[in-house]
């Protein structure tokens, strides 16, 4: 497997990582399918997912897994009516999944211990086993990223969604998925020979920017657009392609770049048709994946996959106009690796 050199910072150095950590990662199956066969057993009814930030976007990415793959309805936990409201609920039948790199934020930790003790059974998604937040739940799902250093998570939330991945292809006995998440580590590392700097450039002078997906490439679109805010400290916001025409449609100008990630999927005609009309109202887009894809990519995979590999190359191109732009990409001004939140 060749990488690419990374740079010194490290964020560069991290989304580097990314193929070797994964390789490591599924080469440790025990714990995914030991999850997979204890939520089999459980028989749910319903699935919430509790995260924040990146890890918000990973349960973003979940949510279409379980929804489509399992056939599991699923909701998003808002932890203050735990932590500030101080309600609880009946949470029998129900898989709690908690999402988190560092599981050190208050409000998960009390959101999951208040699930469990409200008869869920509770999952952590961690990239620390030994924290607060896998302590709190009956199971650990642990995502062996290793030391993050940079503020912007890379390296730790593309292995959250592999591992995400992982657990719903055992849980749902599909053993092509098994077969393409186990081909990610050559994926990756040929997704960081993408050169993105086409899109980087235009972000330099914007005042805003789209990052367009739809299904399982929606969490990854929201998550570029996250790197993109607190990165650059460029406004950017992630939408699907069907929400993107409910009002935002409005604010796409010739100099607010949009990023579209294309799945080969039953989504994809509507992101296609996006793309076209975009390009013929000469407004600045750029397209991954599919025949009008305008940006270097390594070809369509799998759906579920492939969004979790485009997040490589835009991490690479993030970094690199930041420093570009005389921004340190490691140390984003007012935020620190753990986010404490009530």
């Amino acid at each position: 497997m060749t990488l690419p050199e990374p740079t010194s910072t490290a964020m560069a150095h991290e989304i580097a990582e990314i193929p070797v950590a994964t390789e490591r990662l599924l080469s440790r199956q025990s714990a995914a399918r030991a999850v997979a066969d204890r939520i089999r057993e459980f028989d749910p009814r319903f699935v919430v997912i509790c995260g924040r930030g990146s890890s918000g976007h990973v349960g973003v990415f979940l949510r279409y897994l379980f929804e489509i793959r399992a056939g599991l309805l699923v909701s998003a936990s808002a932890p203050s009516v735990v932590t500030a409201y101080r309600r609880t609920h009946d949470m029998r039948q129900i898989v709690f999944v908690v999402i988190s790199q560092s599981g050190r934020s208050p409000d998960l930790v009390a959101a999951t211990q208040q699930a469990r003790d409200s008869g869920a059974l509770t999952v952590a998604l961690v990239n620390d086993a030994t924290s607060p937040a896998a302590q709190a739940a009956e199971l650990v799902l642990p995502i062996e990223a290793g030391p993050e250093r940079a503020v912007a998570a890379t390296k730790t939330v593309a292995l959250s969604m592999v591992r995400g991945a992982q657990l719903v292809a055992y849980l749902t006995a599909d053993d092509r998925l098994v077969e393409r998440i186990n081909s990610l580590p050559d994926r990756f590392a040929r997704a960081l020979g993408c050169d993105w700097s086409a899109w980087g450039n235009s972000l330099e002078q914007a005042q805003a920017a789209f990052v367009i997906g739809r299904g399982y490439g929606l969490g990854a679109a929201r998550e570029i657009a996250l790197k993109l805010t607190e990165t650059l400290r460029l406004p950017a916001l992630g939408y699907s392609a069907a929400e993107l025409r409910h009002g935002p449609f409005a604010a796409v100008t010739s100099t607010t770049p949009v990023l579209a990630l294309r799945a080969d999927d039953a989504a994809s005609s509507l992101v296609d048709g996006l793309v076209r009309e975009l390009e013929s109202n000469k407004r600045s887009i750029f397209a991954v994946g599919g025949p009008a894809g305008t940006l270097p990519w390594i070809g369509d995979d799998h759906p579920i996959c492939d969004p979790i590999a485009m997040l490589l190359p835009a991490y690479l191109a993030i970094e690199q106009t930041a420093r570009r732009m005389g921004y340190d990409p490691d140390r984003p001004p007012n935020l620190s690796k753990v986010t404490e939140t009530l």
